[in-house]
């Protein structure tokens, strides 16, 4: 008996539909990982895509707990001098809400190539809308 691997032919990507009403941003976020990343599934395997599509819609209602909605600052960089650029929770969420959710999903994800695949199969929406009622996903 071998430890099995998976490969392109056994490989099956299922669509999932999550609405982030009243979900806290953490939680939310290390759900949505784990499910791009196919770790709930028993064909999980580290070097492979194995995971599913993730479609949030609501983004704009999650939250966070504490004092983090005004003191978490995000933080980014256009590589030019003196380009350091900072924005809080409570301003981004009024902003762009999906940035937040992405940059947390990202940043539990594998970092180079397969990362970036990954996360492609992230698809978030402000508002209870999305265009991907074709592909039929799961609640």
């Amino acid at each position: 008996m071998g430890t099995f691997s998976a490969n392109q032919s056994n490989i099956k990507n299922d669509w999932h539909l999550i609405d982030a009403t009243g979900k806290t941003l953490g939680r939310l976020s290390t759900d949505i990982a784990n499910r791009l990343r196919g770790k709930h599934k028993c064909t999980f395997t580290p070097h492979m895509d194995t995971g599913d599509y993730i479609v949030v819609i609501n983004t704009e209602k999650l939250h966070v707990t504490g004092n983090k909605a005004h003191d978490k600052i995000y933080y980014h960089s256009t590589s030019r001098p003196g380009s350091l650029k900072a924005i809080r929770f409570e301003d981004l969420m009024a902003k762009n809400p999906i940035i937040a959710l992405e940059k947390a999903v990202r940043g539990m994800l594998p970092k180079g190539p397969l990362g970036r695949k990954i996360f492609k199969k992230l698809k978030a929406y402000a508002g209870p809308t999305h265009p991907h009622i074709a592909q039929i996903p799961k609640e």
